[in-house]
């Protein structure tokens, strides 16, 4: 059982039981989630702080029955383990992201910048690593319901187009585009946020506290780290023929600035 740091919880009944409270919270009337968990104990400690927002909830226990009960229930939101027997996670978000657009966010123990970065590829809305304070679960699902559910649904992200390079925020792609060519760039998660932060304002100088509260906001790392980051940023567009991208100022933070 992957959880951490549990508040007590006052005993209540399931939300998905006769009686259970329908409390409102902004416009989100008794959503409904999915819990896709093969580890009861963790779906029942979930499910009893989601319940304490006002959410319904039902269970599944695999992919299968995870993907009948969307298609039964139509479930507002899809919380989902990625490591299942059987079908797994990953999966079970491809064949959710052919139906529609239901709001995922993946529970995951890979605790690696390219699995986040697959899960957002995919479609995924959001991700939370185990192991997880159920509190924080039940925060990211009432964030991302007040972001779909009563908000008009936004356009698609438009691609930014800098100099050679293209970054696709709706996939998480980059790309640099020459006369005839197109090389994807593999980035981790970290690399893709920094990219994209100073694509959408190129010729500006970013600090390195900016950047830290931008593309690394729940990490205790230092603002050095960010240098690191950009460095290994810096290799792989080298790599590609994009020589000082993103371009240092010296006492300052970093510029993207690409000429090329």
């Amino acid at each position: 059982m992957e959880l951490k740091h549990l508040p007590a919880l006052p005993c209540m009944p399931a939300s998905d039981s006769p009686g259970a409270p329908t409390a409102r919270w902004d416009h989100s009337l008794n959503a409904l989630v999915l819990i896709v968990e093969d580890e009861p104990e963790i779906a029942d400690i979930v499910a009893a702080y989601l319940a304490r927002e006002g959410l319904r909830t039902l269970r599944a226990r695999d992919g299968l029955n995870a993907l009948a009960l969307h298609r039964s229930a139509r479930p507002d939101l899809v919380l989902l383990d990625v490591q299942m027997p059987g079908m797994d996670g990953w999966t079970v978000l491809n064949t959710l992201r052919q139906r529609g657009d239901t709001p995922v966010i993946m529970l995951t123990a890979l605790d690696q910048d390219l699995d986040k970065l697959t899960a957002l590829r995919m479609g995924a809305d959001d991700y939370v690593v185990k192991p997880f304070n159920p509190a924080e679960v039940a925060a990211r699902v009432r964030a991302v319901l007040r972001r779909t559910l009563n908000a008009p649904r936004q356009s698609v992200p438009e691609i930014l187009r800098v100099g050679s390079l293209v970054i696709d925020p709706e996939h998480h792609t980059v790309h640099v585009e020459g006369d005839g060519y197109s090389h994807e760039l593999l980035l981790t998660l970290t690399e893709y946020k920094l990219l994209h932060c100073m694509a959408l304002a190129p010729m500006r100088i970013f600090s390195r506290s900016e950047l830290m509260h931008e593309c690394l906001p729940e990490s205790e790392a230092l603002e050095r780290t960010v240098d690191s980051h950009v460095s290994k940023l810096r290799r792989k567009l080298d790599d590609v023929g994009l020589a000082n991208v993103p371009a240092s100022v010296r006492g300052v933070g970093y510029r993207l600035a690409t000429d090329h």
